[in-house]
């Protein structure tokens, strides 16, 4: 289904760009035109009367009632467990590092059939 669906949209694609070329032709070849007519002008859009639209009513104002004070008792913060301390090994001072590496092994080849 998937293949289906990868051809479909490939043909699609192939399809989409070779009309564009087809149209870029051929409009390219109606502006070469020696003898082209002028293009008619555009008519003119007439002005419509605006509506009278109505005044928004004023909203009356409200006055809203003041928010309680809140005294919160003053409480000492938790102490925060201290982390344990980590220390890592030391590093050796010379790392050995491989003089050779190991030969890859050879991707078989086929030859062809000798010819006549």
């Amino acid at each position: 289904m998937a293949a289906l669906n990868n051809t479909f949209l490939l043909s699609l694609m192939i399809t989409l760009c070779l009309a564009s070329i087809n149209t870029s032709s051929a409009t390219r070849r109606l502006l070469q035109i020696p003898g082209a007519p002028p293009l008619p002008a555009m008519p003119t859009i007439p002005s419509l009367p605006q509506p009278q639209m109505p005044s928004i009513p004023n909203m009356p104002t409200t006055t809203l009632p003041p928010l309680p004070a809140f005294n919160l008792p003053n409480m000492p913060l938790p102490t925060l467990p201290s982390a344990p301390k980590l220390t890592l090994p030391p590093l050796p001072a010379n790392i050995p590092l491989p003089t050779s590496f190991p030969n890859m092994p050879a991707i078989p080849t086929l030859s062809p059939p000798p010819s006549n």
